[in-house]
């Protein structure tokens, strides 16, 4: 149902008061002051000076501001305004003469005194001309203020359109960057215990619903993103060697808080694909805090090369440079993000705060 308060409604009951005030001040405000009475011509003058000021409001603003001020023909609009100006003001003296008002006025004032024709009054002209200046700046400005909300509201829009569309595109390439390192886990599982590689699959399947269901929102739930983890962690557990130390420290929330899906997965996966060695000693740290609706997560492995005609060396950070832009997109002023490369231990550490206010 339409409301009487809808923004046209509004707007074009700004424009009535906006005008019946103006109109009240500059035009009967001061000629009501007068102690005579005053000529019925007068009174159409006023009438007709406030249907041209109207028409100059308007037509300025629905036709010379868009159609050549904001085309940048400056000098154009220039000239129009000069010669609306002088046309505004030779119709004005044009009704005056017409109408006998010089005459008709000077007898209002000085009604025992012959009226003797003189010239005219130049503070008169100066006070239409103010009128007709006000009118004209005061519709460039709402003209201009109009375009640039229209051009504001455009470019949100925009911006939306463009962010629903990248976040799309970005999930798009997180899940199969996903699925298919997950799949290569587990086919590597399979020439070792076919036993745990059926147990991996069960875990795929529940996490590959979580995949195909939560992902499709803007937020999950934090406590179904961490069993998420849970159930990735425990899927890349199966295939680590006795030399791989696993650290994990988990905090359940205590209230229920929401998360972008699948945000934190390419750290975990940078950790398994390069902190493992089958040859060497390592260990991977898993770290997630909360501290109120703040999350401090954090992750750190030691740095292996991959074979190069391995899958995971031929990929380029996918993930990685995926998650970024989506932090960047979700959490704009919210979230802090550092990492780097510990030399001395041969270590890489992530290190990401998130506020899920």
């Amino acid at each position: 149902m339409t409301s009487i308060t809808s923004p046209r409604r509004v707007s074009v009951l700004v424009h009535i008061l906006g005008w019946v005030t103006m109109s009240m001040v500059l035009l009967l405000l001061l000629p009501l002051s007068y102690r005579v009475d005053l000529p019925s011509v007068y009174w159409a003058k006023q009438i007709f000076l406030a249907i041209l000021l109207l028409i100059i409001f308007y037509g300025n603003m629905l036709i010379f501001v868009p159609r050549i001020l904001l085309k940048d023909k400056v000098g154009l609009y220039l000239l129009v305004v000069i010669l609306g100006g002088v046309f505004f003001l030779g119709l004005t003296i044009y009704f005056e003469n017409l109408s006998n008002l010089p005459e008709l006025m000077f007898k209002a004032f000085n009604p025992d005194k012959e009226y003797v024709p003189r010239g005219r009054w130049f503070f008169g002209d100066l006070f239409v001309l103010m009128l007709y200046l006000l009118s004209v700046g005061v519709s460039t400005s709402v003209a201009s203020v109009q375009k640039w909300q229209k051009d504001e509201a455009l470019r949100v829009e925009l911006d939306k359109q463009r962010i629903k569309t990248e976040l799309s595109y970005l999930k798009a390439q997180i899940n199969p960057h996903f699925f298919f390192n997950t799949l290569n886990n587990i086919y590597s599982l399979t020439n070792i215990d076919v036993q745990k590689a059926q147990e991996a699959l069960l875990k795929l399947s529940r996490m590959m619903r979580y995949v195909l269901y939560e992902n499709q929102k803007d937020e999950t739930s934090l406590n179904k993103e961490i069993s998420f983890i849970n159930d990735y962690v425990e899927l890349m557990k199966m295939r680590l060697s006795p030399k791989v130390h696993l650290n994990l420290q988990i905090e359940e929330p205590n209230e229920d808080l929401l998360i972008a899906p699948m945000l934190l997965l390419p750290f975990l996966e940078n950790c398994f694909k390069h902190g493992v060695s089958g040859q060497k000693e390592s260990e991977i740290l898993i770290k997630m805090e909360l501290m109120g609706k703040t999350l401090f997560f954090e992750t750190r492995n030691h740095i292996f090369p991959l074979h190069p005609d391995s899958p995971e060396a031929k990929e380029n950070g996918i993930g990685l440079v995926n998650t970024r832009r989506r932090l960047d997109l979700l959490y704009p002023n919210k979230h802090r993000i550092k990492f780097g490369k510990d030399e001395s231990n041969n270590e890489y550490w992530v290190n990401l705060t998130i506020s899920l206010e």
